[in-house]
């Protein structure tokens, strides 16, 4: 990184932003729009954060596996067969070639390169035309291993190994998320929307954080749930977004055979959305994937009572798809292009000492950890 960078931009990043959310400033629009800040996050956050992964029934058998990416690095989750859950660099200790692809079961792990074997708890056991190596012990040889940890049914990865747990960060998020979906250990993958966002991943998550634009931009929606009732907590690592359904019919879907009758939703440090939406019994994962500093990919995964959505259900994703994603993804879109011009440098955070879904307060506490990953970022580096 260069000395001019480090001494002209990045001090000034931490302007106008305060602890008050009544009295402060956004992110500045550099956060959003310069390469070198894009870099540093890739260290600073997503090289110390657990990301998810999948439903943990896709490891629910010994000998199941998924692979995956972490901050451009290739991950391999397996469930090795003592039926312990492992994570490993899906590199090879040869020659670095990625060992595995996709998802499936297999009872070790072959390189398609040169063919060394490794069984699941990542111990070399074959590695051909090697006895005769100097220097050189099969048993010396492990894929280099990763944080994995299983989190309200779901599988999370972290590429920091000196990290807390998930559980002890996230405090009381598992007891509130099973509180408003007791069946989600039950629940089975049924259908994933994706998306290719020019915009930088910030904006996505700022943009799911507040409810402000929802009446002028998303009047479906609005009708869907009770927005008078529509309530946002901020936690260390986590905020939560909760709201009654609505009481008449409403312009989204049909929730006529409902049994969830509330939205319940939450947002995980720095890049996972977790939501429960009225309907049949259901979860849905939002998961943020940051590509470059203005292009963001970005997952919806299902999760229903049965893999074969019911006409209500695919009413929904369709709802959620050709509508509400639409909506959502012009509006990045559009932001991000005005932070890249000079007519944008940061606005104000709305409060509503309340809480409500129109206030902005869960925005303002996404910007002061992301400006804490900065510091701790600078700490490191000098």
């Amino acid at each position: 990184m260069c000395e001019t960078f480090k001494e002209n931009i990045l001090p000034d990043i931490y302007d106008g932003w305060t602890k008050d959310p009544e009295n402060s400033l956004s992110l500045r629009a550099e956060t959003y729009c310069h390469e070198e800040i894009f870099e540093i996050e890739k260290h600073a956050i997503f090289g110390k954060t657990w990301q998810w992964v999948c439903h943990v029934e896709k490891l629910a058998s010994p000998g199941s596996f998924i692979t995956t990416n972490v901050r451009d690095y290739p991950l391999l989750i397996c469930r090795d067969l003592n039926g312990k859950l492992r994570a490993f660099f899906n590199v090879c200790k040869h020659r670095g070639h990625e060992l595995l692809s996709g998802e499936g079961q297999n009872k070790r792990i072959t390189c398609p390169y040169h063919a060394w074997t490794y069984n699941l708890e990542g111990q070399l056991i074959r590695a051909p035309h090697t006895e005769n190596l100097k220097n050189f012990a099969i048993g010396d040889v492990c894929l280099e291993s990763v944080r994995v940890e299983e989190f309200c049914s779901f599988v999370f990865v972290n590429l920091d190994s000196k990290a807390p747990s998930l559980k002890e960060q996230s405090s009381t998020l598992a007891e509130e998320i099973n509180f408003w979906a007791p069946d989600l250990a039950n629940l089975t993958f049924a259908h994933r929307l994706t998306y290719d966002i020019k915009s930088n991943w910030k904006n996505v998550v700022d943009n799911f954080l507040e409810c402000y634009h929802c009446p002028v931009a998303h009047k479906d929606f609005c009708t869907l749930v009770n927005m008078d009732t529509y309530n946002v907590t901020t936690h260390g690592i986590w905020s939560s977004h909760m709201a009654e359904a609505g009481k008449e019919v409403n312009s989204a879907y049909s929730v006529s055979d409902a049994t969830v009758k509330d939205h319940a939703v939450w947002w995980l440090w720095p890049n996972t959305c977790l939501m429960r939406y009225p309907g049949r019994g259901n979860f849905i994962v939002m998961h943020i994937i940051p590509v470059g500093v203005d292009h963001t990919f970005e997952t919806y995964d299902f999760f229903f009572e049965t893999d074969d959505p019911n006409d209500s259900e695919l009413e929904a994703i369709k709802y959620i798809d050709e509508v509400l994603q639409a909506e959502d993804i012009s509006l990045v879109e559009s932001v991000q292009r005005g932070m890249s011009t000079p007519a944008f440098t940061q606005g104000r955070i709305v409060h509503d000492p309340g809480g409500s879904g129109k206030s902005e307060h869960a925005v303002h506490h996404f910007h002061g950890l992301v400006l804490d990953s900065y510091r701790e970022w600078e700490s490191h580096e000098r």
